[in-house]
């Protein structure tokens, strides 16, 4: 599957295992906004504390009406247990075969300590109620991005 999520684009569409047992189905959000973003793991240091930021906000973006789905690679079990342990909110998605990682682009060769291998690469995606990418963040920096997000958010419903 090519990677075609720009701003401007629909975003890919997707059928992935969450957390507690659930489904998400990207077609069937349609009409809401949506915050997408995809991690490397769960319950590593950057992980955490983005996943902790984005529940701090929970309440800021539904009043907004925005959906928060985390996606990685991880398996739904994990899954469960990482959002038990820090008390998120948000809801988690399990891309294990990593199909959607590589639609959004975000499944990429990564260099640590000399050493190539694939990764997920830290990037957010602002989708509109259409379904269409508004917004994208690549390479994210954790500290202040779920703020930079909610911000984002709000000035799409202004829009």
């Amino acid at each position: 599957m090519k990677a075609d999520a720009q701003v401007g684009k629909r975003a890919p569409d997707f059928v992935l295992k969450a957390d507690g047992g659930g489904e998400v189905r990207l077609s069937a959000l349609k009409g809401r906004p949506l915050v997408l973003y995809f991690y490397p793991k769960d319950d590593t240091s950057g992980c955490t504390r983005q996943a902790i930021e984005f529940t701090e906000r929970l309440p800021a973006f539904r009043k907004l009406g925005v959906m928060v789905i985390g996606v990685s690679p991880d398996n739904v079990a994990k899954h469960d247990t990482f959002k038990a342990k820090h008390g998120l909110g948000i809801t988690l998605a399990s891309d294990e075969d990593k199909k959607v990682c590589e639609a959004y682009g975000v499944w990429v060769e990564k260099s640590m300590y000399g050493r190539k291998h694939m990764g997920v690469e830290r990037s957010t995606f602002l989708l509109d109620a259409r379904g269409r990418i508004s917004e994208v963040w690549r390479k994210v920096k954790v500290n202040g991005h779920a703020d930079q997000v909610l911000a984002a958010a709000q000035a799409l419903q202004v829009a």
